[in-house]
């Protein structure tokens, strides 16, 4: 964990095939512990295709019932049929926007939000806009995008610094 946060949390990420990782353990979050999704990582890469969403997009009942026995992923058949619902309009919005980077940094005008928390009470687990954006989602057909999990999406994806302003990387990111 501390290595993820001193060198990943919060970075700003404009890579397609990294927001879509993000997407897709960010979902799969749900209800458990990041800890426990970052134990699993390598395994989500090796079992979606290294987050490829174009090959995820494609992945059959005969794939999710292989995904079901991996004890290297959350066995969780609504959230893997979700990974696999969300590349398919992952792709879709890549179509119409040109890519998905340019889609979700437009929620910020393309630029992190950047707020000054100064204890971890302050930093909050949704906002007007992780609701907005949520709908936004939830309206182009993805799943597991509720607000909390798009502010969590959001936070390791760099589109808000929610670093403590005393921690060494709030200036940094």
């Amino acid at each position: 964990m501390i290595a993820y946060h001193d060198t990943e949390w919060g970075v700003p990420l404009r890579d397609d095939r990294k927001l879509f990782e993000f997407l897709v353990l960010e979902g799969a979050q749900a209800g458990l512990s990041w800890d426990t999704i970052l134990k699993r990582r390598e395994g989500y890469r090796r079992a979606f295709a290294g987050f490829d969403p174009a090959v995820v997009a494609k992945f059959d009942g005969r794939r999710v019932q292989q995904l079901l026995q991996d004890t290297g992923i959350i066995r969780n058949r609504l959230k893997v049929r979700s990974a696999i619902s969300n590349a398919q309009a992952f792709l879709k919005v890549q179509k119409e926007c040109g890519s998905f980077s340019d889609y979700i940094w437009a929620f910020v005008h393309g630029k992190p939000v950047r707020n000054r928390c100064r204890v971890l009470s302050d930093i909050p687990a949704r906002t007007d806009l992780s609701d907005q954006i949520s709908k936004d989602l939830q309206a182009r057909d993805f799943r597991f995008v509720g607000s909390t999990i798009v502010y969590a999406h959001m936070q390791a994806t760099g589109m808000v610094n929610d670093h403590l302003v005393s921690c060494f990387r709030y200036r940094q990111v």
